[in-house]
């Protein structure tokens, strides 16, 4: 057996429908988010299968300098590793390519402050797509997608706003997937790079 198939998170597990709540616990995929009526002594462990994995401590220091424990951390969590290894879809490329990185960057502060900056309110939740734009993708895959995920993940009350300092963390995270996702995108837009890679897609008969 590989190295790769000995770490089950990082394999590319096949497209599922996924929620907030999917598990895949003998993947070693699960979800975090209490379920009504849990033991507070169990708070933090996955609500199907109780394993504990995450130093909920240490994740909510919120060390800028300590994303690679952050981010393994989070790949425990199904929705989260969906998040950080299923394909972009085409809408969300083809914007990313024609902002390029410094724009895509520099739209994530509006992005948050606009979806997540205020106190968690009735809509909370539902206020990030699945798809249609990169920065999606990185709020579900960093936890940063509603006040919900952003309190178990990261340790922020959703019931006031967010500091400068804290929405300053949760822009670095989703930076950095970006980052990752996106490892060729030119910091200026270059919208041709794209249809240039997706010809050679079809080229090659992939789709």
């Amino acid at each position: 057996m590989s190295a790769r198939e000995d770490n089950p998170l990082d394999v590319k597990m096949p497209p599922l429908k996924i929620t907030c709540t999917s598990v895949d616990c003998e993947h070693n995929l699960h979800c975090f988010l209490k379920r009504r009526g849990m033991r507070v002594e169990d708070h933090g462990s996955c609500r199907a299968c109780g394993a504990k994995l995450v130093d909920w401590r240490r994740l909510h220091r919120r060390d800028p300098k300590d994303t690679e424990n952050t981010f393994k951390s989070l790949k425990f969590e199904t929705i989260r590793h969906h998040m950080w290894h299923v394909p972009l879809d085409e809408d969300a490329l083809r914007k990313a390519y024609n902002q390029g990185r410094t724009k895509l960057h520099a739209d994530v502060v509006s992005r948050l402050r606009s979806s997540i900056g205020k106190a968690a309110g009735g809509f909370d939740g539902r206020q990030t797509p699945m798809q249609g734009r990169a920065v999606y993708y990185a709020q579900h895959a960093t936890a940063t997608c509603c006040r919900k995920c952003l309190e178990y993940w990261h340790g922020i009350p959703k019931d006031r706003p967010l500091t400068d300092k804290e929405l300053a963390y949760a822009t670095i995270l989703v930076q950095a997937y970006l980052d990752d996702r996106l490892p060729d995108l030119d910091d200026d837009p270059t919208p041709k790079a794209l249809q240039k890679k997706t010809k050679r897609k079809e080229t090659l008969g992939y789709k």
